[in-house]
């Protein structure tokens, strides 16, 4: 989908020869990844641009964003950041790719730089790096995190679960040597093994 933002008029030999039309494109997977970060506990998705605000109204309207904000300068991201993590109570995270978004990504909770286009500064600040340009990759980060979270849980109950069981065989003289050194190496593989189901989920 084409959103158009301006157009040039060509003339040769001062007589009217055509026009041409500059518009930016959006992703092709930008509405449904709205959508899937809806689905994976996002709770508001908002739009800070620097383009004209009818512009940014327009693409709000075809991805269903929550809330935008056009015509804003670097300074002004900031500020309105800052705004966001005031009224709201929650972790907020911030999508970019230009050197401009620079001060947003070390301001939010969050930041995401998007790799393929992103600028250096952008990918230095950030504390996630996305490798394409494309919007639903967001939601698979997302998902990747909670996958992982998961797994850390695990390792850490299942950790202080054995721990314990062999404690309390050991102090009920149940346990021998090869108990506790299960408890402490053994516990460590299971852990690692666990945590590299990881790189065979699909997200």
């Amino acid at each position: 989908t084409a959103i158009e933002e301006s157009i040039v008029v060509v003339a040769v030999d001062g007589n009217y020869a055509g026009y041409v039309l500059i518009a930016d494109e959006i992703k092709e997977d930008a509405a449904d990844a709205i959508k899937q970060l809806h689905a994976n506990g996002v709770k508001q998705v908002v739009m800070l641009s620097g383009d004209k605000t009818s512009i940014v109204k327009k693409v709000a309207g075809i991805l269903e964003i929550d809330t935008y904000f056009g015509d804003l300068l670097p300074e002004d991201k900031v500020a309105k950041l800052e705004e966001i993590k005031e009224d709201r109570n929650s972790v907020v995270a911030f999508v970019g790719d230009g050197i401009n978004d620079t001060p947003v990504l070390a301001l939010s909770d969050i930041g995401i730089a998007m790799g393929a286009m992103g600028s250096d500064a952008a990918i230095e600040t950030a504390d996630v790096v996305i490798q394409t340009d494309q919007p639903s990759k967001i939601v698979t980060a997302i998902k990747i995190g909670k996958a992982t979270k998961n797994v850390v849980i695990q390792n850490i109950v299942l950790a202080f679960a054995v721990k314990a069981l062999v404690l309390i065989l050991g102090a009920g003289g149940l346990a021998t040597m090869w108990e506790a050194v299960f408890a402490d190496v053994g516990v460590a593989l299971l852990a690692i093994l666990n945590a590299v189901r990881i790189q065979k989920m699909k997200f």
